[in-house]
């Protein structure tokens, strides 16, 4: 919980009633009155969350890291790499195949070492 330790390290008191991964549980709570939610800004929709308010706080955390993940000898159809693409733009069709062909977390540490990842 890194967030938490943000509040302690700028003196503030974290009242935290509770902790969920899935920002669609958070929202939910938050439109419940539980209080304050805290999810990244991808999870929140302007056309869905009409009823929500949302206050950037991006420079109050460090970004994160994102990962996509798929059972390995896994065919992906070509849709597949049209949604990774979508998803990551440096990841080419190319990189992925050579990710796929690997066959420990060394060597696919190694097929991604260097790719600059693109921060938002």
């Amino acid at each position: 919980m890194i967030w938490i330790e943000l509040f302690f390290e700028r003196g503030l008191k974290a009242n935290v009633v509770f902790t969920a991964t899935d920002a669609d549980v958070i929202k939910t709570y938050v439109k419940m009155g539980t209080g304050v939610g805290i999810i990244a800004s991808m999870a929140f929709n302007e056309e869905e969350d009409k009823d929500l308010i949302s206050i950037p706080a991006n420079h109050l955390f460090d970004s994160g890291t994102t990962y996509m993940g798929f059972r390995r000898g896994t065919y992906l159809r070509s849709h597949l790499f049209e949604f990774i693409n979508m998803f990551a733009p440096h990841l080419t069709k190319k990189i992925v195949a050579k990710a796929c062909a690997t066959k420990s977390k060394k060597d696919l540490d190694k097929v991604f070492e260097s790719i600059k990842l693109i921060r938002r």
